[in-house]
């Protein structure tokens, strides 16, 4: 595969962004010319990394340019700092995540390189806060994507999650801050952040993309997955639900799990 380390200025970041980009290359033997004049478009998956890190961290930390390599795959692996893939307006110069994947990022990558554009040929996945990123845009622009792969992560009932994590300082600060972004409590559960209300409507959304859960059984977020998992039976949520016993929430369970979700995908 070719792998692009692309940076560029975001109108939406108000900085320059890294972008990693996995790519399909020239098949052995085969006339360079003809591949790269075919007109080809290929499927894609737009990767999200978790809170601390970065686009590298999927090249580092996994063997993602392996199974994209046997999957004829495009890989979007956006940067994000911590900003849970939504949009900060108060932060710096303004830092529009959300904004930035939907209006500039995508315009980006179907026009610069051979990307298909149609929903059946999108997918998206992500873990722990790239999970969270994942599930919002689902939600959102289910219209985007054929399938969602949510790793170490999925919708919490607010109420639940702020007495859980009131010791947990890391946490239940940004939980606040979350909620001071949106104007309060009720603007939150309004937002596109409340992904645990907004799964009703995608419930009965024929444009619901085909979702997969996975969770190590070590998990700190274990009690929650196992919660959510409940609440979307009551709710009919069509999705698929994996735990393994001996993960917590580490690599070797994503580098693990991601390639199980794009089984799940069939790409």
């Amino acid at each position: 595969m070719a792998l692009v380390r692309l940076n560029h200025l975001s109108m939406k970041l108000n900085g320059n962004v890294e972008v990693g980009i996995i790519l399909p290359d020239v098949p052995f033997f085969f006339d360079p010319k003809k591949f790269y004049e075919s007109g080809k478009k290929y499927k894609v998956l737009w990767l999200l990394h978790g809170t601390f890190g970065d686009y590298s961290d999927w090249i580092r930390k996994s063997m993602i340019e392996l199974y994209a390599t046997e999957k004829d795959l495009i890989v979007v692996m956006p940067s994000a700092l911590n900003s849970v893939y939504e949009n900060w307006p108060n932060m710096m110069l303004g830092y529009n995540m959300k904004d930035y994947f939907f209006d500039e990022l995508m315009p980006m990558i179907y026009n610069w390189f051979p990307a298909s554009d149609k929903k059946e040929d999108n997918f998206i996945a992500g873990l722990s806060m790239g999970g969270r990123g994942t599930m919002k845009f689902a939600c959102s622009h289910p219209e985007k994507f054929a399938g969602a792969a949510i790793l170490s992560s999925c919708p919490r009932d607010l109420k639940v999650e702020m007495e859980e994590f009131k010791d947990n300082p890391i946490m239940y600060n940004r939980m606040l801050n979350d909620i001071e972004r949106c104007g309060g409590i009720e603007e939150y559960l309004k937002s596109d952040e409340n992904t645990w209300d907004h799964c009703k409507d995608l419930a009965k959304d024929p444009e619901c993309p085909k979702l997969y859960f996975c969770c190590g059984e070590d998990d700190m977020s274990i009690n929650n997955f196992r919660r959510f998992e409940e609440y979307a039976k009551k709710i009919g949520l069509k999705a698929t639900f994996e735990t393994e016993a001996g993960y917590k929430h580490e690599w070797r369970f994503w580098d693990k799990y991601i390639q199980k979700a794009l089984e799940f995908f069939e790409i």
